[in-house]
């Protein structure tokens, strides 16, 4: 990664920030109450990258019954292939595992060639597809799921 970041838990506070990047990296994206619904639920938790600019990224995820989902992670157009991706999914999956949540799953355009090879670069694989899942512009979703006992 050449632009280092630390990857720490997001806060209210962030959702400015997290709002900015899910506008420029979405075409139907979260709003401000979406995001301070998420982090402060206690099924849900948030993890944001931070560079010296700021902001670069977040995750967030949700785990109940011992299933997680990731429900959110983008990274800023001007970070993107950097790793930042990578080391917020990674810091996700950790803390799945520390939730000791048996499997994750996420759903992932069709077109998004590039989320696609991060999460099955991660051991996810296509479990299923959610037919016309997106909104703007209208699209099916894969859905891709990680057992949890190949990343332990």
């Amino acid at each position: 990664m050449d632009a280092p970041c630390r990857i720490r838990s997001a806060t209210p506070a962030d959702v400015p920030a997290l709002v900015a990047i899910e506008r420029r990296a979405f075409s139907d994206p979260w709003t401000d109450v979406s995001f301070r619904e998420a982090l402060t639920s206690p099924w849900t938790f948030g993890l944001a990258a931070e560079t010296g600019r700021g902001v670069a990224g977040y995750l967030v995820g949700r785990e109940v019954a011992g299933t997680g989902e990731v429900l959110n992670l983008a990274v800023a157009p001007e970070f993107r292939r950097r790793g930042i991706g990578g080391a917020l999914l990674d810091a996700g999956l950790a803390a799945f595992r520390r939730r000791r949540v048996d499997e994750v799953f996420l759903e992932v355009r069709e077109s998004n060639r590039s989320a696609q090879a991060l999460y099955l670069g991660c051991g996810f694989r296509a479990v299923g597809q959610r037919a016309a899942y997106y909104r703007n512009p209208r699209e099916d979703a894969l859905v891709l799921r990680l057992e949890m006992t190949q990343r332990a």
